[in-house]
């Protein structure tokens, strides 16, 4: 049976048999071909989708959180705090609740899915909205945990980039080998971080032989990387990556500079293009910062990056993509871009004409 990523883990992970495992039996989630995407990149490549909107909170955010409360309790700390955007915050509410600890939460007031904010509250969170931006909220939770026996459980906790790491495992897994390229959302890219860290952790074991290229995407209304300084007032619909000075910004750097790959922005209309691309051809709903992902690897190929920068190896070149949450994380972005269903009188002819029979 299945326990979680810490036990199928164990030797990669900072654990001992006194750490207490505080699991929701999260990762092992799905790598998926996408024929879609794949035709669209063309001959010679296959496009892969991490689905990590399967873990038990519907976002990647589980990997990271399994370990740090795991750690927290550990210490026999009683309250956990982060800042978040929304998935960090229904994580750890979930994750503290397993435990038995209290979770506190800030979020910037109004920039909050609700479906993100309904799983914190559900759990039991103390939840705050601060009249500021996330990185407000951040920079207060850090003081209060530098101040209070409160354990922070942000990506600055370095257990969080270790439980994230697991799923460049899976990959290579599940690939039998590092893919040549993947595409992943930034926002306080961490997750970036985390998976590189994961590659050359695996590469150094001898489980594989090269590394991908790491190819980062920020919403073009929040790339301070790309901008190269910090934005104030980040704006972007994909709530998850509206982040204006990411915690892990020099980490996302080195992990781009040191793959040789890159960290590029894609805009809003990009990311809703790409958004609907995945619910209706590959079946997949994904909330809008997971869209990222692959509205990157549409822009690049546009641009023939995947053709001039292919290694030649032999077989397919595989690229894969990240999709950090599920799509219910945001319902509302969902009744804003769809069409309402059409009203036809309840009789069987009525029907039938609108299906064209």
């Amino acid at each position: 049976m299945y326990s979680g990523i810490i036990e199928r883990f164990r030797k990669q992970l900072p654990v001992s048999k006194d750490t207490p495992v505080v699991s929701l039996k999260e990762g092992n989630t799905p790598l998926i071909l996408s024929d879609c995407l794949s035709r669209i990149i063309g001959k010679g490549f296959e496009v892969y989708l991490k689905y990590e909107g399967l873990n038990p909170t519907g976002s990647f955010k589980d990997r990271g959180m399994t370990m740090a409360v795991s750690k927290a309790k550990e210490a026999a700390s009683r309250v956990i705090i982060c800042a978040s955007t929304g998935n960090t915050s229904a994580s750890a509410a979930a994750y503290a609740a397993k435990a038995g600890i209290k979770c506190v939460v800030l979020i910037p007031e109004g920039a909050i899915a609700l479906g993100k904010l309904a799983q914190a509250l559900i759990h039991g969170a103390k939840v705050l909205a601060v009249r500021g931006n996330f990185d407000q909220a951040l920079s207060l939770v850090k003081e209060i945990a530098a101040k209070y026996s409160i354990t922070l459980v942000n990506s600055l906790n370095p257990y969080r980039l270790e439980g994230q790491k697991t799923a460049a495992f899976e990959i290579c897994e599940d690939l039998g080998r590092a893919p040549d390229f993947q595409c992943i959302p930034v926002g306080n890219a961490g997750n970036i971080t985390a998976y590189w860290k994961g590659y050359k952790e695996y590469k150094q074991d001898g489980k594989i032989k090269s590394l991908p290229k790491m190819l980062g995407f920020q919403a073009q209304g929040a790339a301070p990387i790309v901008k190269g300084h910090p934005i104030k007032n980040p704006k972007t619909i994909a709530t998850a990556i509206r982040i204006g000075n990411p915690a892990s910004w020099r980490q996302a750097e080195a992990a781009r500079d040191e793959s040789r790959g890159l960290i590029d922005a894609v805009s809003d209309a990009e990311i809703i293009s790409a958004y609907k691309l995945l619910a209706s051809r590959e079946g997949i709903f994904v909330e809008p910062a997971s869209a990222a992902s692959v509205a990157g690897l549409l822009k690049l190929a546009g641009r023939n990056y995947f053709r001039r920068a292919r290694r030649q190896a032999p077989g397919a070149a595989r690229i894969v993509c990240v999709l950090t949450g599920h799509g219910l994380k945001d319902p509302d972005r969902v009744i804003k871009v769809i069409k309402k269903p059409k009203v036809v009188k309840a009789e069987l002819k009525a029907v039938l004409k609108e299906i064209g029979y």
